[in-house]
Parts: structure tokens; C-alpha cells; sequence
């Protein structure tokens, strides 16, 4: 159908257009929401970058290859799992499918081996041998069911690690308190082959919704989403690196490396805990991040990391918002990391029409961006010159 789209608005004179933009907003070309178009002439991009549309998706979150180049995308408003399709190899979507639908805010997903783990609040789903099932989605498996209920951060962001092992995350039940139940505040991780193997690798977190492995140390960075209420400019956002199994990152005592609590940091030393790698801007709300392993890139984003700040919420209208766009970790010529904008421009005026979530590597180094606001997948790519 999109070429013949693009084929019939060929033939259009600019007269034209504006009816065509109109019938184009209405036409349902993914089967599962409606295409429409967007500003993206509004983004802010480095010379050599461009940015254009992968695919209409709901609400998408966080996102995930499978076999055959399938992009498996998870939600969370809309209950949904999708896997996007991109047959002929343009870096444009030709169909999305709908995996499953009505699940507790499946936003977070994973691939390994031909299945697909979805993680569901309480439970973490599989769906196997999905690559061959997109026009007839197998039922789940339920792998585990013994995870906290609570769906104040209680969406996931799911991932193998280099051992093999699943990790999952567990963000606190509240904005800010200390819980009884040691699984919250915490990244766990888990054997699939067994899965009573569930333990707790590090806690001490508010609530990570983005993870990944050092392509050289093997070493697990995070970013990590600061209290609300304590103002406009505290705390920052995190970005951690856990060195070894078992540290604690500070949460619900100190924010930002020595920050205290206000309710929690009395009587508690900062050098308890580990500081963070990078303090982020306030209340950014970085979210998926990945370790750059292409080429396609400029070198001085090789290996470094790429965050997306889904944005704030709860900033003063004088202050306003922070985030809303993908930023850059990497370091710089003395072995010091250092946090840079590489895209913004989702807001206007102080009002957001986007606000990216995750971003994930495609095999020709360029990198998808999901988008649950404007519920689209972008694509972002460079050429010198």
C-alpha cells in the first residue's frame, strides 16, 4: 500500500496536497494505529544526521530485535505487544503485528533464542518460536510469577546479559519510601532454565528503566529516574555503573551521589553507597540506553552511550521541563565522561508532542528511537557531508 501512496501523490499537484495529507492521516496502514505524519523539521539534529519515521507503533516503549531483523516493541498504556515487520530492507515499516493485547503494562521486553520475554508487573511471559507466529501469536508461558504486583514502577525494562542470565528490574512502589520487600528498589536477574534461580545483583535504585553492557568491561551501566518533589533543580537524574554483584546505589537515603533525603538521609553516610558515574539533568527521565557498537557514526560516539530522556513531569511552569530529547554520554579527551544534547526539539514552547523512551542499534549502525507520545519509531542515521 505505501507504494502505492507514494505513486498516487506523485501524480498530485500542490493544489492537492492538502487533500492528500488529509486522507493519509486518516489511512490505517500498520493495522494497529492510525499513520500520521510529524515535525520531525522541528528536531535539532548534529550536521550529517537525519531522522525520519520506521514505523507507526502504539505507545511504543521499549524494543527489541528478533530473528529474520523483526523489531518486537512493547507498551504501556495500551496493554499491547507488537512486532514490526520491514520486508524489503528500506528502513521503513511494511506491517506491524499485534502479539498479544490486554496484559498489565507490558512495556518492557527481550529476545534470546527465538523467544520473547515480556515482562508484565508481576509476571515475566514467553512466547516461543514468535518469529514464525506473527499472523498466529502462540499463547505465553508463564516463567515466573513472583514478582512484586504493584504497578507504581512496576514496569520493566528486561535484558540478557553476557552470562546468559535475565535481568529485570524492580522500581520502588511509592515516590519515595523504604519497603520491606528487598525485590523493589533493586535490578534482579535470573537463569531461565530455572527459574527459582531469581536473586537480587544490586539495589539501592529508584526505579531503572534502562540498562546495558560495556562492550569491553562487561560491566552493567543504568540510568536511573531521581525522586519528585524536592524542586525544581533536585535531584538529578542518574547514570551508574555496577562494578560488582551486591552494591547498593544509595536509594531512598541519599540522591545523586550526597544528596540526603529529606526524609530518609538522617543518621546515613553518602560513602555507604556508591555514587553515580554521571549526574543527569533534573528530573530528565532517562530511560533506554545503549552502548554504541557501530561504525556508521562519527568515532567520538563509538562505545559511548546514548540515552533517552523521555522527560519531566513535575517542574514548575517558571522553570520549565527538562529531557524530552536523546542525549549523549562519552567521554572526553582526559578519560572523563561528559553529557551532551544530540537531539532535541519534541519541545515546544514548553509543550512535548514526543517524548522518546528507548533507542536500539540496527545491524547498518543505524539507531531506532521509540516514541510513546507521538506513538512512532524513528530511525536515525548519519552521512558525512
Amino acid at each position: 500500500m505505501n507504494s502505492l501512496i507514494i505513486s498516487f501523490r506523485s501524480k498530485l499537484t500542490h493544489h492537492h496536497l492538502g487533500i492528500y495529507s488529509i486522507i493519509a492521516a486518516l489511512t490505517f496502514w500498520t493495522g494497529t494505529t492510525v499513520a500520521k505524519s510529524l515535525p520531525l523539521a522541528r528536531l535539532n539534529l548534529p550536521a550529517g544526521f537525519m531522522i525520519e519515521k520506521f514505523a507507526d507503533v502504539e505507545n511504543a516503549r521499549q524494543m527489541a530485535q528478533g530473528g529474520k531483523g523483526i523489531i518486537y516493541v512493547g507498551s504501556r498504556r495500551a496493554g499491547k505487544v507488537f512486532a514490526v515487520v520491514d520486508a524489503n530492507g528500506d528502513y521503513q515499516a511494511d506491517s506491524v503485528h499485534t502479539i498479544d493485547t490486554g496484559l498489565n503494562l507490558p512495556t518492557g521486553l527481550s529476545y534470546k533464542d527465538g523467544d520473547l520475554y515480556v515482562g508484565a508487573v508481576d509476571k515475566i511471559l514467553v512466547y516461543r518460536n514468535i518469529d514464525s507466529r506473527l499472523t498466529d501469536p502462540p499463547k505465553p508461558e508463564v516463567l515466573t510469577d513472583q514478582l512484586p504486583d504493584k504497578r507504581h514502577h512496576g514496569w520493566k525494562y528486561l535484558a540478557f546479559g553476557p552470562d546468559g542470565k535475565l535481568y529485570i528490574p524492580v522500581g520502588a512502589p511509592c515516590n519515595i519510601c523504604l519497603s520491606d520487600n528487598p525485590q523493589f528498589a533493586s535490578i534482579l536477574r535470573m537463569d531461565i532454565s530455572n527459574p527459582a534461580s531469581l536473586e537480587t545483583y544490586a539495589s539501592g535504585i529508584r526505579n531503572t528503566v534502562g540498562f546495558d553492557w560495556h562492550p569491553v568491561t562487561g560491566e552493567l551501566w543504568f540510568t536511573d529516574n531521581g525522586r519528585d518533589m524536592m524542586g525544581d533543580e533536585l535531584p538529578p537524574g542518574e547514570l551508574n555503573r555496577i562494578s560488582k554483584q551486591g552494591q547498593h546505589f544509595g536509594y531512598p537515603f541519599f540522591h545523586g551521589g550526597d544528596i540526603p533525603d529529606p526524609e530518609f538521609g538522617e543518621g546515613k553516610s553518602a560513602t555507604d553507597y556508591v555514587y553515580p558515574a554521571l549526574n543527569l539533568d533534573p528530573h530528565v527521565a532517562a530511560l533506554g540506553m545503549k552502548f554504541y557498537v557501530g561504525k556508521m557514526f562519527p568515532k567520538k560516539y563509538q562505545q559511548q552511550i546514548f540515552m533517552a530522556e523521555h522527560g519531566s513531569w513535575n517542574r514548575s511552569a517558571q522553570a520549565g521541563h527538562t529531557g524530552h530529547r536523546i542525549t549523549v554520554a562519552r567521554k572526553n579527551e582526559s578519560g572523563g565522561l561528559i553529557y551532551e544534547t544530540l537531539i532535541d526539539g519534541w519541545l515546544v514552547n514548553n509543550k512535548a508532542w514526543g517524548r522518546p523512551v528507548d533507542v536500539l542499534e540496527l545491524g547498518d549502525g543505524s539507531l531506532l528511537i521509540s516514541d510513546d507520545k507521538a506513538d512512532v519509531i524513528y530511525r536515525l542515521s548519519y552521512k558525512p557531508n
